[in-house]
């Protein structure tokens, strides 16, 4: 019988949790020793990296490159968290001079030459014994953010139907590396005919059984790296198509480090810390961060966007802040620790009214205390909002008048706000993503606004000022 076998080894969402990545690299090896390498592929379908942890931050990303080649990984794509947390220019050192694994970009593209930038793969298609397979990596297209750094990601499925017309004649099975989220994984398995198998990230999803949507398998393996995805491929060659296939989830708690990986991830800590330790300012005072009530970090913060953007106003919820500056020398690690989120600062004109809602769910505690997940934040909970530029008097949980400047806040009139990505997915305080003429600013993470923020004085004394007044 003319068959062949196969295994594919994928994960998924690890966000630098550097933890589990010594654990990945053991159950890889277990599948090295006992297959054959012509039956054993393995896949990273993105968001690798994370700028939050100090591996990662203070080696630029060379640390999850270096894990991945010694992991062994022979396919990546791209998530969000490596296209829109790293300039494209150190994606292109990091890629091209570093990694021993292809990286998959289909439907991303350099806007000056229109063409996908050759750190970057089409596709590809890996011969594996008699086996060939095709490979497509797609990632999300936040084309807003990413035209700012200068490429243009495109709508993926129209990009994905054309690469499967293009390979399904050259290949024996064909496999997507999807960073689309479980949603649009589903409705590419509806809509696109010969696609066996497609690989999932993004929403951070767990199936520890495949979904199965006509012939296509859907699979993942949730995030931070607590499962292995395993998917066993039988191929009959005689009749031309997949004869079994099966997939399931391993979960990484149980095996040992791997030491080397291990001791990998402790050499770039030590660097990480090493780059980040040096002092870049000195506070005489500590700054407080509270995220039920006004405190002088969340306004330094506000007081940064404002500036930064060049508007009227500045608006940041307080839970962007994890906890506050004690007074003495102040360092990018520390400005790492207290702001870890990978949130970029933008503008956009609001409506009175929509500033006023705001304003009155920042009052309540289900606000203040609301979890949130995703959309590059890494605090714990939303947090009460902190302004520059605005002054609100309120009485218990009521908002009496509000000020912008010398004059009252005007249902109907427009100001310009300077405030954070994440409200304009709805994420949070509701009516702050309903901004118009919306101008995003990338690359500059909350962390690089409080750096510069930290260095003057006048604006720390000045962040002390009250913009909530109790009536």
């Amino acid at each position: 019988m003319d068959t062949q076998k196969l295994t594919i080894l994928h994960t998924n969402d690890i966000h630098s949790f550097f933890e589990n990545m010594p654990k990945i690299a053991t159950v890889f090896r277990e599948f090295e020793n006992k297959l054959p390498k012509e039956q054993l592929l393995k896949i990273d379908c993105g968001d690798h990296m994370d700028r939050m942890r100090i591996e990662t931050e203070g080696s630029y990303g060379l640390a999850n490159i270096e894990v991945l080649n010694h992991t062994g990984y022979e396919i990546v794509t791209l998530g969000n968290n490596e296209g829109l947390t790293f300039e494209p220019n150190l994606l292109s050192e990091l890629y091209e001079r570093h990694a021993d694994f292809q990286v998959l970009g289909s439907n991303i593209y350099d806007i000056k030459s229109g063409k996908i930038p050759t750190w970057l793969k089409p596709y590809s298609i890996l011969t594996k014994g008699k086996l060939k397979v095709g490979l497509i990596g797609v990632t999300i297209d936040f084309s807003l953010f990413y035209e700012l750094l200068g490429l243009d990601v495109r709508e993926p499925l129209t990009v994905i139907q054309t690469l499967v017309e293009k390979l399904r004649s050259q290949v024996d099975i064909i496999v997507v590396v999807s960073h689309l989220g479980l949603p649009t994984d589903e409705k590419m398995a509806h809509e696109i005919q010969g696609i066996d198998c497609v690989l999932g990230a993004h929403t951070h999803h767990l199936l520890k059984e495949p979904i199965y949507i006509g012939n296509t398998m859907i699979c993942a393996a949730g995030k931070l790296g607590q499962y292995v995805g395993m998917i066993e491929i039988e191929y009959d060659f005689g009749l031309g198509h997949i004869k079994k296939r099966t997939a399931r989830v391993i979960s990484v708690s149980n095996y040992l480090n791997d030491k080397k990986i291990q001791e990998m991830i402790e050499k770039y800590k030590k660097i990480g810390i090493k780059k980040l330790s040096e002092p870049i300012s000195e506070i005489e005072r500590e700054l407080e961060i509270k995220w039920d009530r006004e405190s002088s970090l969340g306004n330094l913060l506000a007081q940064g966007l404002r500036s930064w953007t060049d508007a009227q106003i500045g608006i940041v919820n307080s839970g962007q802040i994890l906890k506050g500056l004690t007074n003495g020398k102040i360092t990018r690690e520390i400005l790492l620790e207290i702001c870890p989120s990978p949130i970029n600062p933008c503008r956009m004109w609001l409506k009175g009214k929509q500033i006023r809602e705001a304003c009155e769910q920042a009052l309540l505690l289900e606000f203040q205390q609301k979890p949130i997940r995703g959309f590059g934040f890494r605090g714990e909970v939303l947090g009460i909002l902190s302004f520059d530029g605005l002054k609100v008097k309120y009485v218990d949980q009521r908002v009496v008048n509000i000020w912008v400047g010398e004059n009252r806040l005007e249902d109907e009139e427009e100001y310009l706000v300077g405030t954070i990505d994440m409200f304009t997915f709805g994420i949070g305080y509701h009516s702050l993503k309903s901004g118009k003429d919306i101008e995003f600013y990338l690359p500059e993470f909350l962390r690089d606004i409080l750096l510069q923020q930290i260095q003057n004085p006048e604006e720390i004394t000045r962040s002390r000022d009250l913009r909530w007044i109790e009536d």
